[in-house]
C-alpha cells in the first residue's frame, strides 16, 4: 500500500459524514482526489450490512452512482464525493410501508417526515378501499382547481392523470398506489346498499383494468366502510377479474376484524381464489377482548390458503389500538346512503335505540370500554378541545351517556370525527407479527407536528412504525431477529409488490438505503403525545439522494412515482 493510500484510509476512518462540504473538498483535494471525476456520488463505510434477505449480517462498504447501488465490498479505497462513516451502524435497506394514507397528503406536505424520519422510503396509498382516483365529474373539476393552484395540470378523472401530474411533483418518499375499490362503487352506483348490476360491475372492472394499465400496483377493498361494505363477495370476484399481469393483487381490509373475524378471513381468501388475485390481508388483527385467542386461528386459515397454491400475506403495525371514523361503531344500515341519511336516521327514536345497543356491545369488548375510545380528529373547529380525550372523559364532564355523546359527536360534524380505539392486546399482536408472511406497516399518513399537517391527532404509528417494530418486538420481545425483521419491511414487501428494482441491498438495485443506530433506535410517539420523530434514523438515502443526514432533513425530495 502507498503512502497515499494509507493516508487516505487514515481520512477515511477518522470521517464521520463528509458531504460537499468546504471540508470534504479541501481534505480531498490534499489527497489528491478528484470530486468530479470520483467512482461513486456516496460512499457507505465501515457499517454492518443488513441486506434485506434475512440472512446474517455482514460487514461490508457500500458505493451508490446514479441513484443506484453500484458496489458491495471492502471500499476503503474507492473515491466518492460524500463519505458517510457507518462503524458502529446498521445499513439496511429503505423501509417499506405498504399499508398507507398518504395519498394526496404528498401535495401538503412533501417532505413526509413522520415516514422519512423513520427510515421509510416508499409509500402504497389507496388503501382500505379509498384512492385519489379516478374521479366523479363533480370531484374532478374540483381538484382541477386544486392543481391549477400548486401549478400542475390534470388531465382528466383517471387514476393515470393523476399520476402523470404527481410526476411533475417534488417529494421526500417513494409513492405506489392502489386503486380503490369503494371508490370505484361510489363513482357508478353511489351510497346506496344494493347490488350491482350486471352492467355496473362491467364498468366497475374496466376501471380496474385500466387503472391498473395505468399504473395502480392493485387494488384495495375496504369492507368496514360505505360504500365498500355493500359489495357481495360474488361482486368483488368478478370485478377483481380485472386485475392482471404484475399488478394482481387484492388488498382487503376485510368486512370484520373482531366477532367476525374469521368468517371474514374465508371471505378474502374465497375473492382471491376466485378472481386468480395475489391476497394481502391489510392489518391483520383479532379485535376486542373476546377474539384475542383468535389469532393464532386466522394465522392457521392463512397458512391453509397457502396450501391449496395462493399467494397469501398480511400487514399489521405494532400497536394494542386501531385508528377509524367514529362512524365505525355504529350499525352498518345506519350508514347506507351517506352521512345526511346516517345522521337523519338518528331523528328516529327506534333507530337511535337500536344504535345504542349495537354501538354498546362493539365498544363493550373494548380494553376500557367507553374509555378506550380517544378522540383524534373533528371537522367541527368549535370541538377542538375534545381531541384527545375519551368518550368515557367526555360523557363525564357532560354529564351524558356515552353512547349519547358519540351520537352528537356524529351530527355536529357531519360524521367527519375520528377515533383511536383501543382493541388488541400484546400477545395478540406478538403472535400475528411473528408469522414470516407478516409485514410491517403503520396504516397511517405523512404527519409533520407543525400546521397543516398537526390539524388532527396522529395516531402514534404515523410518528414511530418501524423503530417500534425494531425496539420492542426485536430487542425487547425477541419475537425474531433483526435481520428478520427488516425482511419485513424491505424485501418481503418488495416482492409482494413487484417492487423489482428496490428493497435489498444489492448491486443494480435503486439505492434507497438508511442507516440507522441499533443500540438507539426508538420510537418517542405515544398515544397521548403522538406527534414525536423517532430516535435512531441517522442517515435516510432515497434514490440516491441522502434525504436525512446525520438525523437532519436535508429538503432533498428524491422521491418518484412507482408504477406497476
Amino acid at each position: 500500500m502507498t503512502m497515499k493510500q494509507i493516508s487516505r484510509r487514515k481520512f477515511l476512518e477518522n470521517t464521520i459524514i463528509l458531504g460537499a462540504s468546504s471540508i470534504a473538498l479541501s481534505a480531498c483535494s490534499s489527497l489528491g482526489i478528484s470530486i468530479h471525476d470520483s467512482a461513486f456520488d456516496i460512499l457507505i463505510i465501515n457499517g454492518l450490512v443488513i441486506d434485506g434477505t434475512g440472512k446474517t449480517a455482514f460487514h461490508s462498504d457500500v458505493g451508490i452512482k446514479d441513484g443506484k447501488i453500484k458496489a458491495i465490498g471492502m471500499l476503503a479505497n474507492a473515491e466518492a464525493k460524500k463519505i458517510i462513516d457507518a462503524k458502529g451502524l446498521i445499513i439496511s435497506p429503505g423501509f417499506i410501508d405498504i399499508h398507507t394514507h398518504t395519498d394526496l397528503g404528498i401535495l401538503r406536505n412533501p417532505n413526509g417526515e413522520s415516514k422519512i424520519r423513520q427510515g421509510v422510503t416508499t409509500e402504497v396509498s389507496g388503501n382500505c378501499g379509498s384512492s385519489f382516483a379516478p374521479l366523479s365529474p363533480t370531484e374532478f373539476e374540483e381538484k382541477k382547481i386544486d392543481f391549477e393552484k400548486l401549478g400542475l395540470e390534470l388531465k382528466n378523472h383517471s387514476l393515470g392523470a393523476m399520476l402523470e401530474s404527481l410526476d411533475k411533483w417534488k417529494f421526500a418518499v417513494n409513492q405506489a398506489t392502489l386503486v380503490g375499490l369503494g371508490t370505484i362503487r361510489e363513482n357508478i352506483i353511489g351510497m346506496k346498499d344494493r347490488p350491482a348490476t350486471l352492467d355496473e360491475i362491467k364498468k366497475m372492472k374496466y376501471e380496474i383494468e385500466r387503472a391498473i394499465d395505468e399504473g395502480a400496483v392493485g387494488a384495495a377493498s375496504g369492507l368496514e366502510y360505505t360504500p365498500g361494505s355493500f359489495a357481495t363477495t360474488e361482486e368483488l370476484i368478478e370485478i377483481c377479474k380485472g386485475l392482471h399481469g404484475r399488478a394482481n393483487l387484492y388488498a382487503t381490509h376485510m368486512r370484520n376484524e373482531d366477532n367476525f373475524v374469521e368468517e371474514a378471513v374465508d371471505e378474502a381468501i374465497k375473492i382471491a381464489a376466485g378472481s386468480n388475485a395475489r391476497l394481502e390481508i391489510s392489518h391483520l388483527k383479532a379485535s376486542g377482548k373476546s377474539n384475542w385467542h383468535k389469532a393464532e386461528k386466522i394465522l392457521l386459515q392463512m397458512d391453509e390458503a397457502i396450501k391449496s397454491g395462493l399467494e397469501v400475506h398480511a400487514d399489521r403495525y405494532p400497536y394494542v389500538a386501531y385508528h377509524t371514523g367514529l362512524a365505525n361503531l355504529f350499525p352498518l344500515w345506519a350508514r347506507d346512503g351517506g352521512s345526511s341519511e346516517f345522521i337523519e336516521r338518528m331523528s328516529d327514536e327506534n333507530n337511535y335505540e337500536k344504535m345504542r345497543e349495537y354501538a354498546e356491545k362493539k365498544v363493550a369488548n373494548l380494553d376500557g370500554g367507553w374509555r378506550g375510545v380517544v378522540i383524534s380528529g373533528l371537522a367541527n373547529k368549535d370541538l377542538q378541545h375534545l381531541k384527545g380525550l375519551s368518550i368515557k372523559e367526555i360523557s363525564e364532564d357532560q354529564d351524558k351517556e356515552p353512547f349519547d355523546v358519540a351520537a352528537d359527536l356524529i351530527k355536529s360534524t357531519n360524521s367527519s370525527v375520528m377515533m383511536v380505539g383501543f382493541g388488541m392486546n400484546e400477545q395478540e399482536i406478538e403472535t400475528i407479527l411473528s408469522h414470516p408472511r407478516v409485514m410491517i406497516a403503520s396504516d397511517a399518513g405523512a404527519h409533520a407536528p407543525y400546521p397543516p399537517m398537526n390539524n388532527s391527532i396522529a395516531h402514534p404509528r404515523a410518528y414511530g412504525t418501524f423503530p417500534r417494530a425494531i425496539t420492542k418486538y426485536v430487542k425487547e420481545r425477541k419475537i425474531c431477529s433483526l435481520e428478520e425483521m427488516i425482511r419485513k419491511m424491505t424485501s418481503l414487501p418488495a416482492e409482494k409488490f413487484r417492487f423489482n428494482d428496490r428493497g435489498k441491498i444489492e448491486v443494480g438495485k435503486n439505492a434507497d438505503i438508511v442507516v440507522f443506530d441499533y443500540d438507539k433506535i426508538k420510537d418517542k410517539a405515544e398515544f397521548t403525545d403522538s406527534m414525536k420523530y423517532a430516535e435512531g434514523i441517522i442517515h435516510v438515502i432515497v434514490n440516491g439522494k441522502a434525504t436525512i443526514e446525520n438525523n437532519k432533513l436535508t429538503n432533498e425530495l428524491a422521491g418518484k412515482i412507482i408504477r406497476s
